[in-house]
């Protein structure tokens, strides 16, 4: 996913503020999933959700505004009830800009623990 940096996701310094790298994580996901034939709320819908049960982030050197990343999303594993997405943004130029990863669970409406639907295992195995 290619991702402009704008002003106002930087901040004082001119560099993108640490949190936001949160909200490019989950758009890189939520394409990662479109492009595999699922949108967050035709999931949602279904009464299958996601919640956040750890986040890491390591950051190895700024980005500013101007700047594109590219976000590269794999999934490193998953199992019946968990997804674990692995990320590494690089900017226009080629630099390492960090690694991430996501571990979600999936729950239900009542956000209690439900499997992954079977059609999305089967996609995540592709």
């Amino acid at each position: 996913m290619k991702k402009k940096i704008y002003y106002h996701d930087t901040d004082f310094s001119g560099a993108v503020y640490h949190a936001n790298y949160l909200k490019f994580l989950e758009e890189a996901r939520s394409e990662f999933l479109e492009a595999r034939g699922f949108t967050v709320t035709g999931l949602l819908e279904r009464g299958t959700g996601f919640a956040v049960r750890r986040q890491e982030m390591e950051y190895k050197a700024p980005s500013v505004y101007g700047d594109v990343l590219d976000i590269v999303t794999t999934v490193k594993e998953f199992t019946p009830y968990r997804i674990v997405f692995a990320y590494t943004l690089h900017n226009q130029t080629g630099r390492l800009i960090g690694r991430a990863e996501t571990d979600l669970v999936c729950v239900g409406r009542d956000l209690k623990l439900q499997e992954l639907p079977e059609d999305l295992k089967a996609a995540l195995k592709r």
